[in-house]
């Protein structure tokens, strides 16, 4: 049997609370036992499972804190230590959005480097003091954004830094769909399938998007808005824009 401890601070009880949902949930095909434990300031998520699927669970608890530092550790970060002239909510959740992915491969590969789990994990101890390459890297483009702030303060020029960000991040999807329903809400098909299940605003909808990084956009709101107004500057050629067939289509009738 291996068994494994994961231990946060209880400050960060939603997150304990959310990686052991998880954990408990997508552990089940390996007949894992998840169980948790609040003692001494500490949340502990406690994870047994028989050894001829230790690989597997190791490998699936990898991309879980991997992902967790290189997300909800970063964003943090970045709140911490952002300081830009104020744009718009849309424009401000979009650009955190693009600095959160940014060079993202890196980020997982230095976190995923450093990562042990034959032995137990504290997680804030993990991040504080084995990863001074990638808390260095994080400075290093937070830095770069906050001596250029007052070049920012121009709505054009915000837009150029957003656009190269964009423009520099890795492919995630091949091809979504926007559409938007009669709420004024946005819906984000991947596959024909409801991205996230559910519906997105127009302050979301653009860092939503960011999120995917996808190679192609087809458009179906034939409207002048915030958020696709931005879409378009972001992503150019890689926007169709499907409305106009559609209203072409209805006028044939």
């Amino acid at each position: 049997m291996w068994e494994f401890s994961l231990n946060m601070k209880t400050e960060n009880f939603e997150l304990a609370k959310f990686l052991y949902n998880n954990f408990s949930l997508n552990t089940k095909k390996w007949k894992a036992v998840v169980t948790s434990v609040e003692q001494n300031g500490f949340i502990s998520i406690l994870i047994a499972v028989d050894n001829k699927y230790k690989e597997f669970l190791q490998s699936y608890l990898k991309n879980c804190i991997v992902e967790v530092i290189c997300t909800v550790f970063k964003s943090n970060y970045l709140d911490s230590n952002l300081y830009l002239p104020l744009q718009d909510k849309l424009g401000m959740n979009a650009f955190k959005k693009a600095l959160l992915n940014f060079d993202k491969e890196t980020d997982r590969y230095l976190v995923k480097k450093c990562l042990d789990l034959e032995k137990d994990l504290f997680l804030e101890s993990f991040y504080m003091f084995r990863l001074p390459i990638l808390k260095g890297k994080w400075k290093e483009l937070v830095t770069l954004a906050n001596e250029n702030r007052e070049y920012l303060t121009s709505s054009e020029s915000f837009i150029d830094l957003l656009k190269f960000l964009v423009d520099n991040l890795e492919i995630c999807e091949e091809e979504i769909s926007i559409y938007k329903d009669n709420q004024k809400n946005y819906q984000i098909l991947i596959s024909d399938k409801l991205y996230q299940n559910k519906v997105f605003s127009e302050d979301s909808l653009v860092s939503s998007i960011i999120d995917l990084s996808p190679q192609k956009i087809n458009l179906y709101c034939d409207e002048d808005s915030r958020a696709i107004n931005l879409l378009h500057c972001l992503y150019e050629d890689r926007i169709t824009d499907k409305s106009k067939n559609i209203l072409n289509e209805v006028a044939k009738f």
